[in-house]
């Protein structure tokens, strides 16, 4: 039934909406209601509100009262909704969805998260870049956190992660140092959310444990097409723990169902001027559309005999053990299936520590984890104001919770009844007017630490066995394809290109060398130097005939066909409607999304008279915003476009992207326009009919047509 406002008694005022001119709707603007109703908008302190709109005054043009009560608290609350943004990590999204355990390995570990084959365990998992402030765009040149929150049975486990399986540095007290040297230079506040400037490059060249971890940011790791096609890494090495106190190493990765897939360095910039939010802009419109990303979790186990053999040291955070070594083994599945209510209240506030473990999950000696168990706990204390966070919906466990933990800043819980201490005698019965004890430990179920042997002296070193900085570096290069070395000596070439210091220049060269001589050549040559500077003095002989390892390839991983990619269709007038509803089907039932581009966001006239709605415009919609693209227009329209510059452009990168392009014969003159007509290859596909989609989205399954790149040239 509708409601019917009254007219107010009071005199009308700028602000106050007039009740004759509106009906009420949830969430008005000027949402009045009569009293009795259940939404009537209160204070913070559940007090009925009458009027959002005006501050109480002396009289109608007099000044504001400071007695208004309901103003003060609405601006008190305004003026601190901000709380500190992370200090990296800033720009993050954050999904609701859930694990399900797909095999049980009690032979590892007694965590129940492992033992339940079937159950399915809530989680929150958040992505992020990591030097960028949370104003900055998604497609930075960076690496992506992939944090995500298991609320399981027996407490919280944080798996607080990266989309590369290494670091750049071996122990936690240098991390300052990265960030810093990583972060806008602090006399100027600039450049914001990348590396490419003279402090990080300064850093890096004086820290050679950092060459391995270079090798992944300058490929195509760091400038992902989506967080859906990301690989995730625990980074560290782990301890599982089994029943009966038996340990294994244990390392953990997230491979994604829909393959990995990255955009060129080209699209990042274009795509970072036309969406910023690019990345979230995906993910949210996925999961409204119930395409539902999922990751299959998979463990690498190995005991103290392979570690001890292991040519490098699993502590080492600089460090992988190569799949091909050591299998990773799939357990389970995480599906993403919901976007948060609120952004602040869950992805802003959700608090991640590394510390953050159940019993059957331990850690190892690992410097930079025991340092990152510290700095995390430290900084939830900063960002969300007290020790009590865990109080905050998104950060509670969703098991029983019982302790002796009380008071503190924003305290929303505390034990009840006389004891607040362990151990008491409060432990009879009811009736005898003494209170039950409360909790206390229970060594069957609760944590153990596991009972490794630690002893030596005190002393500020760093391991030998931590020396060799530079032949995995070497092993992730030579396990790249032609198309993605080139790629890394580009970015390389481009990063060192904006650092102003030419001895930074020649010192990084100078690391190269000992990674591989002719990329350190083609680096030399992109930046203009006349010599070769000398290799970097080594702490160790890197070894340089490790094998490759195809796992570390995105293109030898990548999909098998177009789902959860998107098609962007470019229509005019004129274009063949059943062509365009046929593409639109084909990508429908391959999984994928397809998109209108027209001339204007009104849409276009097609063959069948119908006008058809666009969701871009084309100057708005650029070809870097889909993974391949289709031209359906009339010859008429095609030739009036032939010279429009957004238009050109839309044909012009997608060409350059090596991207797949399908068009209608009457769209030869934008084709000849673009200056594409003359070198159409195999990554073109002609739409002779509504027949030809099908063929044409399976062509897609590739995603690019890597012959049209330019490569290296052994």
């Amino acid at each position: 039934m509708a409601k019917t406002p009254t007219k107010s008694s009071q005199p009308s005022r700028s602000g106050d909406a007039d009740p004759e001119l509106f009906e009420l709707s949830e969430g008005g603007a000027n949402h009045q209601q009569p009293r009795g109703t259940d939404d009537v908008m209160t204070t913070a302190q559940g007090a009925p509100v009458g009027d959002d709109q005006n501050w109480a005054t002396a009289g109608p043009r007099g000044p504001q009262l400071l007695e208004d009560h309901i103003a003060r608290e609405k601006i008190f609350h305004f003026d601190h909704e901000r709380i500190p943004e992370r200090v990296v990590h800033a720009r993050g999204y954050g999904i609701h969805g859930h694990f399900e355990l797909k095999r049980a390995i009690p032979e590892y570990s007694h965590a129940a998260i492992f033992n339940e084959v079937g159950e399915k365990t809530p989680t929150f998992t958040r992505f992020s870049t990591v030097a960028g402030s949370k104003g900055s765009p998604d497609v930075a040149r960076d690496v992506r956190g992939f944090a995500t929150k298991f609320y399981t049975k027996e407490g919280n486990w944080d798996l607080v992660g990266n989309n590369i399986p290494v670091f750049f540095i071996q122990d936690a007290i240098k991390f300052p140092d990265l960030i810093h040297a990583a972060k806008p230079a602090p006399d100027r506040a600039f450049p914001q959310a990348q590396t490419a400037h003279d402090n990080f490059w300064d850093f890096i060249s004086l820290t050679p444990e950092s060459m391995h971890m270079v090798m992944w940011i300058m490929s195509d790791r760091t400038i992902p097409r989506s967080f859906r096609f990301m690989e995730g890494f625990g980074v560290h090495t782990f301890r599982l723990v089994n029943a009966e106190g038996a340990a294994h190493f244990v390392k953990f990765h997230w491979k994604p169902r829909l393959g990995l897939q990255s955009v060129l360095w080209n699209e990042a910039v274009k795509i970072n001027g036309a969406d910023p939010d690019f990345h979230r802009r995906d993910m949210w419109d996925s999961i409204e559309a119930g395409d539902f990303p999922q990751w299959d979790l998979g463990i690498q186990v190995f005991d103290e005999d392979f570690a001890d053999g292991f040519d490098f040291d699993v502590l080492d955070a600089t460090k992988i053990v190569p799949e091909e070594d050591v299998p990773v083994d799939i357990i389970g599945t995480l599906t993403l299936d919901a976007n948060v209510d609120n952004f602040f209240a869950e992805t802003e506030q959700v608090a991640f520590c590394t510390q953050n473990i159940v019993p059957g999950i331990d850690f190892t000696e690992d410097p930079l984890l025991q340092g990152r168990n510290f700095s995390y706990l430290d900084t939830q204390l900063k960002r969300l104001g007290g020790p009590n966070f865990t109080h905050i919906p998104i950060n509670a466990p969703r098991c029983p919770v019982r302790h002796f933990q009380q008071d503190g800043h924003m305290a929303m819980t505390n034990p009840k009844g006389r004891a607040n201490y362990e151990p008491n005698s409060w432990n009879g019965p009811i009736d005898d007017n003494r209170e039950p004890r409360g909790p206390r430990a229970d060594r069957s179920r609760g944590f153990a630490t596991y009972g490794d042997v630690a002893t030596g002296p005190k002393v500020r070193v760093r391991s030998e066995t931590f020396a060799d900085h530079y032949s995995q570096a070497r092993q992730f290069y030579v396990s790249q394809t032609p198309v993605e070395q080139t790629h890394m000596g580009n970015a390389l070439t481009f990063e060192l290109s904006k650092v102003e210091r030419m001895d930074i220049r020649k010192r990084m060269i100078g690391h190269l060398r000992h990674i591989d001589e002719g990329l350190a050549k083609d680096v030399a040559d992109g930046i203009g130097l006349d010599e070769m500077p000398p290799k970097v003095p080594a702490a160790r002989d890197p070894i340089t005939d490790l094998p490759e390892s195809p796992a570390l390839s995105i293109i030898k991983n990548g999909p098998d066909s177009f789902k959860g990619r998107k098609l962007g269709i470019y229509i005019a007038e004129g274009g063949d409607a059943d062509i365009v509803d046929a593409l639109k089907k084909a990508a429908e039932n391959a999984g994928a999304m397809a998109e209108i581009v027209a001339p204007h966001i009104a849409g276009a006239a097609l063959s069948d008279g119908e006008k058809m709605p666009a969701q871009q415009k084309i100057d708005g919609g650029p070809s870097v915003l889909y993974d391949a693209v289709a031209i359906v227009m009339g010859k008429d329209a095609a030739a009036n476009y032939a010279d429009d510059k957004p238009s050109i452009d839309f044909v012009n990168d997608a060409f350059a992207h090596a991207k797949f392009i399908a068009y209608v014969p009457e769209a030869v003159p934008l084709l000849e326009g673009a200056g594409v007509k003359a070198k159409m290859d195999d990554g073109f596909v002609e739409l002779s009919g509504a027949d030809s989609a099908d063929g044409f989205i399976e062509t897609c399954g590739k995603l690019r047509y890597w012959d049209r790149a330019k490569v290296k040239q052994d």
